[in-house]
């Protein structure tokens, strides 16, 4: 799958997402939501014409166990599922949702960790955080032979664009100001 958008918006508040639903993009990120909330959500992005991914970690009553990702994946039908959590991947590869595993880039040890972990569960997209480091967005690229998605800590159009030339497929970001870049 390759994405058709540079700049992934990712949504914390009901009112950024009302706004993404009239603007020119492919797919809304939501960060955050309460599981009772999250159906209608996701029904409206997808009426609407987007892609809806959801990061599971984040939603407020969703356990991500067998049970919460069968819920999810039957009764809700995201697009897709963000998560930090490998067997979440797994579980969203079952019920053929796309999924972008989340890693933290905080030193080498963990570096490798995510690297051994990756290369297990093959995620469709991995996202590294923070995305504002240009050399390992390449070698993450490169190492894990996944798409990768900068996240986190990007704050102007020239980090999206930095992160971009590096390799990244798309940046994602909760700065409603770089949703159109």
């Amino acid at each position: 799958m390759e994405l058709k958008q540079t700049v992934l918006p990712a949504v914390k508040k009901m009112k950024d997402f009302e706004r993404l639903l009239e603007m020119d993009t492919e797919y809304i990120i939501i960060l955050e939501s309460r599981l009772s909330m999250l159906p209608n959500v996701v029904k409206a992005g997808q009426k609407a014409g987007k892609k809806v991914w959801v990061h599971v970690d984040l939603i407020q009553g969703l356990k991500a166990d067998d049970y919460g990702m069968e819920f999810l994946g039957r009764a809700i039908k995201p697009d897709g599922v963000i998560t930090t959590r490998s067997h979440v991947i797994q579980l969203a590869k079952k019920y053929k949702l796309i999924s972008v595993q989340r890693l933290f880039l905080i030193d080498s040890q963990a570096v490798e960790h995510n690297v051994n972990i990756i290369n297990k569960v093959k995620p469709d997209f991995v996202e590294v955080l923070p995305g504002i480091v240009p050399g390992m967005i390449k070698e993450m690229k490169e190492r894990l032979g996944v798409q990768v998605i900068a996240g986190g800590l990007i704050r102007t159009e020239e980090e999206a664009a930095e992160a971009i030339r590096a390799g990244a497929s798309a940046v994602s970001t909760s700065r409603s100001e770089l949703w159109r870049f």
